[in-house]
């Protein structure tokens, strides 16, 4: 049997590199105000490399977006165990996802919006609802991250429920420029999820 031919790793690493000028070139400037010759001329690449991987910059944004959503998501701790009365409240998980999208926000801005992508907004629905999907109380207890997570689940309401509203008030935030800080939005929210989990889980109408 032969072996597998190896895989080149020069084309992740060309996407690496835009995705990066891109998210530097953010940081003082709009998406709709960088072009494709700044985002070469920024990763020290061609324009031809650009072209080889992304037909226009918001495909570029699109995909770095998802990317970096997903490497978060992975490094992520999820509690598997379901705190008894008197152990300690335990981290609220929804504090890296808003520090995340305010360090990255005109990034998600562009994305999330009025004039955003279907596909980013997808694909972060899809990937938040597996994440609640899998964080189930576990009587032994255990911590892990959603690094192992599977690519897709059975039909599960609550857990896209849960995945939709987040978004919502992710985007509410946004749309309102942010005017709290990821803290108080990550305890606002958290209790609400925890709230009508506990109400799912208790079988409440």
């Amino acid at each position: 049997m032969s072996n597998p031919k190896p895989v080149d790793p020069r084309p992740r690493r060309s996407r690496l590199a835009l995705q990066s000028a891109l998210r530097s070139l953010l940081s003082d400037r709009e998406l709709a105000e960088i072009t494709v010759s700044d985002i070469t001329k920024q990763a020290g690449t061609s324009r031809s490399t650009f072209y080889d991987h992304y037909t226009d910059v918001h495909k570029l944004a699109a995909d770095a977006c998802t990317e970096q959503f997903d490497e978060l998501l992975a490094a992520t701790p999820v509690s598997a165990h379901q705190p008894a009365r008197e152990d300690p409240a335990p981290e609220n998980p929804l504090l890296d996802l808003f520090t995340h999208v305010e360090a990255n926000a005109r990034l998600y801005g562009a994305l999330l919006g009025p004039d955003g992508s279907a596909r980013v907004i997808n694909h972060l629905h899809h990937r938040i609802t597996i994440a609640f999907f899998v964080n189930v109380p576990d009587p032994a207890g255990s911590v892990r991250t959603h690094a192992g997570d599977p690519a897709e689940i059975p039909l599960d309401p609550a857990s896209a429920f849960y995945a939709g509203a987040l978004i919502g008030v992710v985007l509410e935030w946004l749309r309102c420029g942010r005017p709290q800080s990821p803290a108080t939005m990550a305890a606002a929210t958290w209790p609400l999820v925890l709230d009508a989990r506990q109400r799912d889980d208790a079988g409440a109408p």
